[in-house]
């Protein structure tokens, strides 16, 4: 009999409103004990987070993992910066592209995957003007109105 472990899938919401995002990548990322406990219960939010370059890595600031409650003196800082794992081709890639004007990277999506591993899922970004999020809104409002209709028939 095996214990059916919750899908954690926690995701961005803001950064497919704020952003166009072109490309995504599957990151690993570094982390301790009781991050990674945290991150099974769900306790984790991408909302402000990006992603920079320091020494030819990628790391990821303002990612906010809740303090372990069953975690003792040893229990993590919840805004720590924590390392991003990847080849150092994708990093090559995603470093030339961030140097372009007006593009970021951004983490999209955090999750477990089927061999019990923390991954990011981060995505190059270009900002949203004002207009654009006015049409997001309207395209999302017309989608929900059509999704009514349909469970109507």
């Amino acid at each position: 009999m095996s214990s059916a472990q919750p899908v954690i899938n926690i995701s961005n919401k803001r950064a497919t409103f704020n952003y166009f995002i072109d490309s995504t990548w599957e990151a690993g990322i570094i982390l301790t004990g009781t991050e990674i406990k945290a991150i099974r219960e769900g306790k984790a939010n991408l909302t402000d987070a990006y992603c920079f370059f320091k020494d030819e890595e990628l790391w990821i600031k303002n990612m906010h993992i809740s303090p372990y409650d069953k975690g003792s003196y040893a229990n993590h800082p919840p805004r720590r910066d924590r390392k991003l794992l990847l080849n150092k081709r994708e990093l090559v890639k995603i470093k030339s592209k961030a140097k372009e004007k007006g593009v970021t990277v951004i983490p999209i999506r955090l999750y477990i995957n089927d061999r019990s591993f923390a991954k990011v899922e981060i995505g190059i970004a270009r900002g949203k003007k004002l207009y654009d999020k006015r049409e997001t809104l309207k395209e999302n409002e017309s989608k929900r109105e059509i999704d009514r209709i349909m469970k109507r028939f």
